[in-house]
């Protein structure tokens, strides 16, 4: 299975999210996110579970369908700007994540 791995310089023990909240943020090079998009879309073609992680955590996540895909674009002023953003639900039924 493809694994969606963010590069990340740390080198710390990582640790699975599975009950917790997480927001997290890094800027790449377009062929870092190229490499990110491609394997988030080969695992989504492959089943129903992703998984993200870095060199600090991995997160497993099981989702269903419909995803939703919004692309939002902020044409005036000097600064455009492209945001797209793909939300995945969990499953509905109760399923416990496993970890490989």
């Amino acid at each position: 299975m493809y694994m969606a791995e963010i590069p990340n310089e740390n080198n710390r023990t990582k640790r699975i999210i599975s009950n917790e909240d997480i927001e997290w943020k890094t800027h790449l090079n377009k062929e870092q996110v190229a490499d990110f998009l491609i394997a988030l879309g080969e695992q989504m073609k492959k089943g129903d579970e992703v998984k993200v992680k870095t060199s600090e955590w991995e997160l497993p996540f099981s989702f269903r369908e419909p995803v939703e895909l919004k692309v939002d674009y902020e044409g005036a002023g000097a600064e455009k700007e492209l945001e797209i953003e793909i939300e995945l639900k969990s499953k509905r039924s109760n399923q416990n994540i496993e970890v490989e």
